[in-house]
């Protein structure tokens, strides 16, 4: 135990050294797979699931090496967090800015895929030997506006820019904006092209739709990913950087959003495990655990990020702007409300005793980058996006970061595929299918009423996919008879059928353009109860 504690604090300096974020989750992952790595060189493997790597162990280990970690916030200005609402007022008497006008954005870490520990081992078993660096952290900006009824859409930064999980999708209908660090890290690069190529838009775009002028201001934290500059790159938009250490006490996003945001993660992820396992001829816990991945996270995280309401939204800027919340605003998702029916949930679950400490201490350990050194230690030499365009989502292309082979080789065939295709037999099938679970309900719902009026709105939305179908054969057809392949993506559904577009979140819901008959096929899907919940 001694020897491998002494590795721990060694891994740890270098850690540090590299300006690498290190957090209790961390350290207490290094330290469960230094030890079985020791057992096995020592011919003891059998020993290594004897090792949790407990709370009450690292605390004795932090006392014991005097270890201070990278994302143990600095010493709070409760001064400087009192006097700086005054200094907004003048701001936005100054700019005549209303609550819809003024936005706060923050950046966060995220294990996606992490269960309250004693879950996560029933799951996934012992770690194997020798030391792995986590890959199932990714970072993501958060924000909206102060009065809550617009929320940007997340900026999702991660480690690969072709994970094997998006072979064949296209970034840009993400319900996230997608771009990749080999560190996962929001370097100032690529905050500043999200600043222009993202957020300016959206706001003007917001602005015009609502009425407003077009102006607006954004209140920014000093953490070194936001470059001092952004204010001289928009007409429109002012930046405003809060004082320094103040953070935690005044700034919006800090006041219970990412927190409630985390927890809405979880209780969701948990949710499909409970769903996805439940009867017979079900996969496994641990074969839908084994099938989790970036992709399923990533509708998580657009799910979690709407489940916060608007009121929501708007009382977490009482303490930097009390006058635009209204009086009687209260927080209506709890996080310690949200903590336990994550823990009924795991409880349902039955893979171990959870207790609500071990749900916080979960949320807690989520690392928050970027590191606290140089912001160009990590700059974009390393990272996907440096100097590349922004424009419409696509990912850049060049620069990726480094992959392991598997991945290179996933990434290889995602280049060559293109997004997904929607070939003539591909509609073909995915029709029949929706034309057999429509004959499987007329014949068996006692009420005729209702199966014929959800059969006609089935029909009514697949009308689209049937004229796609025809026009697929029509092109296969015509290719069949000229000799040249033909090839067909998914990107062009949306300029030849003018599908619906997703919108941005508004009022805790995805808002979605309508078709020209006035309704989308996923609102029909969703009015009919055989579409997702938009909410």
């Amino acid at each position: 135990m001694g020897h491998m504690e002494r590795l721990l604090s060694l891994w740890i300096e270098e850690q540090k050294r590299r300006h690498l974020p290190v957090s209790t989750l961390l350290i207490q992952d290094k330290a469960r797979r230094l030890f079985a790595q020791l057992q096995h060189e020592h011919g003891d493997a059998t020993q290594a699931d004897t090792f949790g790597a407990s709370n009450g162990w690292f605390a004795r280990f932090k006392a014991r090496h005097n270890v201070l970690l990278t994302d143990e916030p600095a010493v709070a200005d409760a001064q400087a967090a009192a006097g700086y609402p005054s200094v907004l007022r003048t701001i936005l008497e100054e700019g005549c800015y209303s609550p819809r006008q003024v936005f706060n954005v923050d950046e966060t870490g995220l294990f996606w895929k992490r269960l309250p520990e004693r879950m996560l081992l029933a799951l996934e078993g012992a770690a194997g030997p020798g030391p792995k660096a986590p890959k199932d952290h990714l970072t993501l900006l958060l924000g909206g506006n102060a009065a809550g009824d617009f929320k940007l859409k997340p900026l999702l930064v991660y480690p690969s820019e072709n994970p094997r999980a998006l072979k064949g999708c296209s970034k840009a209908s993400l319900p996230v904006v997608w771009r990749s660090n080999r560190n996962d890290w929001l370097t100032p690069s690529i905050f500043q092209e999200w600043f222009t190529g993202c957020f300016c838009p959206a706001v003007e775009s917001y602005c015009a739709s609502h009425g407003l002028p077009h102006r607006a201001l954004l209140l920014l934290d000093g953490a070194p990913c936001h470059p001092a500059h952004l204010g001289s790159l928009s007409a429109h938009v002012r930046v405003e950087f809060l004082p320094k250490n103040t953070s935690a006490l005044i700034q919006p996003m800090n006041q219970g959003i990412i927190a409630a945001f985390k927890a809405h993660y979880l209780r969701l992820t948990l949710s499909q495990l409970v769903q996805e396992t439940a009867g017979e001829d079900r996969p496994s816990m641990r074969e839908f655990w084994r099938s989790y991945t970036v992709m399923t996270a990533v509708d998580n995280i657009a799910q979690a990020w709407a489940e916060l309401q608007p009121a929501t939204m708007n009382s977490a800027w009482r303490k930097l702007w009390p006058e635009c919340v209204p009086a009687g605003n209260s927080e209506p998702d709890a996080v310690p409300q949200l903590h336990r029916s994550i823990v009924a949930l795991a409880s349902h679950v039955g893979l171990g005793e959870v207790a609500e400490a071990d749900v916080t201490h979960l949320l807690q350990a989520h690392v928050e980058p970027p590191p606290r050194g140089n912001p160009q230690d990590a700059e974009d030499g390393r990272a996907s996006s440096s100097g590349l365009s922004w424009e419409a989502g696509k990912g850049p292309a060049s620069e990726g970061p480094e992959l392991d082979l598997a991945e290179a080789v996933a990434s290889v065939g995602a280049e060559e595929a293109g997004v997904g295709s929607l070939s003539p037999e591909c509609l073909a099938q995915a029709l029949a299918h929706f034309t057999a679970g429509l004959r499987v309900l007329t014949e068996n719902d006692p009420n005729r009423e209702r199966s014929l009026w959800v059969s006609r709105g089935v029909h009514c939305a697949l009308a689209r996919l049937r004229e796609l179908h025809r026009e697929r054969k029509r092109q296969a057809r015509a290719a069949a008879s000229s000799g040249s392949p033909v090839v067909v993506a998914t990107r062009e559904l949306t300029g030849s059928l003018r599908l619906p577009q997703v919108g941005p979140a508004e009022g805790g819901r995805v808002v979605k353009e309508s078709d020209p008959e006035g309704q989308t096929s996923a609102a029909v899907l969703h009015d009919l109860g055989l579409g997702p919940d938009l909410r």
